[in-house]
């Protein structure tokens, strides 16, 4: 019989991943039946695609390991078992950041203008450059995983003479200490997050004082453009600031007292970052939004056309 702490666990780790899951599916399932209707896909689908089933690979991930960890606490004694769900997690983890970078990089080079070759150079070249950087995100996601996560064993081995208390130590730092270096990766893809709100931000600025000296109106198509796109990536910056030390803190439990409660605060809110970010990207995707406010109008139809069952 779990205890309260758990119970409330429970609740709460399962509604934010029926949320999240609902929310990342929807926007493949739109995104997919759109592709079938029209026999074509956008790049900007091809990124939200990507970057939905990463994100429902990373809540499922999450909720298996907290899962394991309340059920079932002896589970990661098995190694192979333990080894197997870091290179997931650190997958999933990964390919969501690079991906989402990807959608920051996708909004600066779509909306920014900036005097520069090389800048001028990737816009012209928007599609090869996005294609490969999410080729690219995803090796790098799957290099950073699983070969690294396979030779840490190798890396850490405590000799039969020596005696347990030194072996606990050994084999438990190492294990926090692995996730904290692999997952230290995922400092580029916010560094690349942040380069692009701050050259967003320098080309609104730059375009408000030319709208501004030819007198043509400050709520322009371009200006409203780029007001979007800034609202998007600061949001995702700000979730990324909650969601990072968090984990951070949770590949550390084992050295910390108390650590399967860590875990579980942990994953409670390394759960929302991945969950409501997709209602974001619904909200602020055109497509994405008429088809969402669609099916609220056909649920609230719905709902008042049933008749209370009267006994």
């Amino acid at each position: 019989m779990p205890s309260t702490i758990e119970a409330i666990y429970i609740i709460l780790i399962a509604g934010e991943l029926t949320i999240g899951i609902w929310g990342n599916g929807f926007i493949v399932l739109v995104n997919c039946i759109d592709w079938l209707k029209r026999r074509d896909v956008s790049l900007i689908d091809i990124i939200l695609i990507s970057l939905a089933i990463s994100r429902i690979c990373l809540l499922c991930v999450i909720s298996l390991d907290g899962f394991f960890i309340l059920v079932f606490p002896g589970t990661y004694d098995t190694k192979v078992l333990e080894s197997i769900m870091d290179a997931l997690w650190t997958f999933a983890n990964n390919s969501s950041l690079w991906f989402t970078s990807c959608l920051s990089i996708f909004y600066l080079l779509k909306i920014a203008n900036i005097s520069h070759p090389f800048f001028f150079w990737l816009k012209l070249k928007i599609n090869k450059v996005i294609l490969a950087i999410l080729l690219g995100s995803f090796l790098i996601s799957l290099i950073i995983s699983f070969p690294i996560n396979g030779m840490w064993s190798h890396l850490f081995k405590v000799s039969h003479e020596e005696n347990i208390t030194w072996a606990f130590k050994v084999s438990t730092i190492p294990g926090a200490f692995k996730q904290l270096t692999l997952n230290l990766g995922a400092m580029v893809p916010f560094i690349l997050c942040l380069i692009s709100f701050f050259l967003l931000l320098f080309s609104l600025v730059r375009h408000t004082k030319q709208i501004q000296l030819h007198a043509t109106g400050f709520r322009d198509p371009s200006t409203e453009a780029h007001m979007r796109a800034i609202k998007a990536v600061i949001i995702f910056l700000l979730l990324l600031i909650l969601y990072y030390p968090v984990f951070l803190v949770m590949t550390s439990s084992t050295l910390i007292p108390q650590g399967k409660l860590v875990l579980m605060i942990g994953d409670i809110v390394t759960v929302i970052f991945p969950s409501s970010h997709s209602f974001i990207l619904i909200m602020g995707n055109s497509k994405l939004r008429a088809a969402f406010l669609k099916m609220l109008r056909f649920v609230k139809g719905f709902l008042r056309r049933r008749k209370p069952f009267v006994p």
